[in-house]
């Protein structure tokens, strides 16, 4: 891990049984707060700019990352919503999270390149469903970024700026 990732990972707290027993969340609301202009700066450093047109935040805390990096790249911003919070027509898909089962929903594209990001990979499924989702709406997904990996459960390899082994 690099000093910048170290100083970042400072930032993340943990809350233990959150959002449910058992489960210990991991809130980056702190390094929002305190690092966002070089936290963006160090995702946009870990990716190839030229190779997308657009950034896509997954809800929610994807959209504050994948929206400074659209900002600082003068890039567009795609969203990938819960179901229901975007007007028709959309794209779903239903996939299982860490918690439930969940449904996603994006706008339909035209072959754009996009730049997946998400906040924290845990299992991966919500990013894999995104990128699934994203390509039935008719994008091409160049790359998938997230914040921080906890790479005890993230067994897909995704692409993080942080990597949390605990």
């Amino acid at each position: 891990m690099t000093a910048s990732a170290d100083k970042f990972r400072s930032y993340i707290t943990l809350l233990q049984d959150f959002p449910k027993p058992g489960v210990s969340f991991k809130d980056i609301t702190p390094l929002i707060m305190h690092a966002l202009p070089e936290l963006t700066k160090a995702l946009i450093e870990m990716v190839d700019p030229s190779s997308f047109e657009f950034v896509a935040g997954i809800e929610a805390r994807g959209f504050i990352f994948a929206s400074a990096m659209a900002q600082a790249l003068g890039k567009g911003l795609v969203l990938v919503r819960k179901k229901g919070k975007l007007p028709p027509p959309v794209v779903a898909i239903t996939y299982s999270s860490e918690y439930s089962t969940e449904t996603l929903e994006m706008k339909h594209g035209n072959g754009e390149k996009i730049l997946l990001v998400d906040d924290v990979i845990a299992l991966g499924n919500t990013l894999l469903a995104a990128e699934e989702l994203a390509v039935k709406a008719g994008y091409k997904v160049v790359d998938k970024l997230a914040v921080a990996d906890l790479t005890y459960l993230n067994k897909h390899g995704i692409k993080a700026l942080i990597k949390m082994d605990s």
